[in-house]
């Protein structure tokens, strides 16, 4: 992406220049191939998930210097989840091997009522990080250090870890931080998730979130400008509208995107890949609208795969995606999934 702007931009805060860090829990992923329910599959497919690592590897597929920090265990799942992070152009040599944790394992289920996800991560290595891992050295160089909500739940010195790496206002860390909501009900049985996430959120620089989970977590009659009195701190807001649209509340003003139309095979790592195309734009200077644009045309890379990291389309289909005037990305919005 060249950084041009998309028409109609207008020009946000963005962070200053320098690598990405992305820090969380990334597990090794059984899922049936081809699709079916587990009970009933012949045949299971090893992959990798995490929801950090997965905007790690679509920073590095855009050309954003990025590195992904978390531990491993000192297994042959953890050896995989390495060197598949790594084949994408990740900088995972600060990622901790823990010779007495395991990996974390997550099992698929698809079914009619749509994928049921089964973890297997009590105690695994991630678990066990702590606030210590800020002083590792890339997040001292780090320009722009991303986190989601699924961290805090996992461990009592997770939430340490991210508490700390929020410490202070937004512009006042020598970090901006982005933080994805990402909030997984399973991980939160004691009911704290709305609090604490909101907390979290609310100062962070730029902030994800869904509106449906901001509905589920703040209010179900929530719109996208009350997520955003319910979140006036981070200098970004992009709330996300699944099918319909992305909009960013930002310093230079209110900008909304429709989703341009797509065929769905597993939907399933699309917010990680929307966050990490719209980060992209950001860095790159593409303005919110090309930034939004960017989030979409991204995550639809992961909506039209099976797994949670799919190909981008050519350089220049993209660059001819962020130029459309407003009233062709609408059409193409408003397109049938074929078109």
């Amino acid at each position: 992406m060249t950084g041009a702007q998309a028409p109609g931009v207008t020009t946000p805060w963005r962070p200053g220049p320098g690598p990405v860090v992305c820090v969380g829990e990334t597990m090794a992923a059984l899922a049936p191939d081809p699709p079916s329910p587990l009970l009933t599959a012949e045949r299971l497919r090893l992959s990798v998930a995490g929801a950090e690592s997965n905007v790690a590897m679509y920073l590095a597929d855009h050309g954003i210097p990025v590195a992904w920090l978390s531990a491993l265990g000192d297994d042959p799942l953890g050896h995989r989840v390495r060197a598949t992070v790594a084949a994408s152009g990740v900088d995972v040599s600060y990622v901790r091997t823990d010779p007495h944790r395991p990996t974390g394992l997550l099992v698929k289920d698809p079914g009619p009522a749509g994928t049921r996800v089964h973890y297997y991560r009590r105690d695994s290595a991630a678990s066990a990080l702590g606030p210590g891992l800020l002083d590792e050295p890339p997040v001292g160089t780090a320009a722009l250090l991303h986190l989601t909500g699924i961290t805090p739940a996992l461990s009592v010195s997770c939430r340490d870890l991210v508490d700390r790496a929020l410490t202070g206002e937004p512009g006042s860390r020598p970090y901006a931080v982005s933080f994805d909501v990402n909030h997984r009900a399973a991980l939160w049985p004691d009911g704290i998730a709305p609090k604490v996430l909101g907390e979290l959120a609310d100062r962070a620089d730029i902030v994800f979130v869904g509106l449906d989970e901001a509905q589920a977590l703040w209010g179900e009659h929530l719109t996208a400008p009350a997520v955003r009195a319910r979140l006036p701190h981070p200098r970004v807001l992009v709330v996300k509208d699944g099918a319909n649209a992305a909009t960013a509340f930002t310093d230079a003003g209110t900008v909304t995107v429709p989703t341009p139309r797509t065929t769905v095979v597993e939907a399933v790592g699309a917010g990680d890949a929307f966050a990490a195309g719209f980060l992209a734009g950001l860095l790159r200077g593409a303005g919110t609208t090309g930034a939004l644009r960017l989030g979409h045309i991204t995550a639809a890379s992961a909506l039209q795969v099976t797994g949670d990291h799919g190909p981008l389309p050519d350089p220049a289909e993209t660059e001819a995606l962020l130029a459309l005037s407003t009233r062709e990305w609408a059409r193409r919005a408003s397109a049938s999934p074929s078109a």
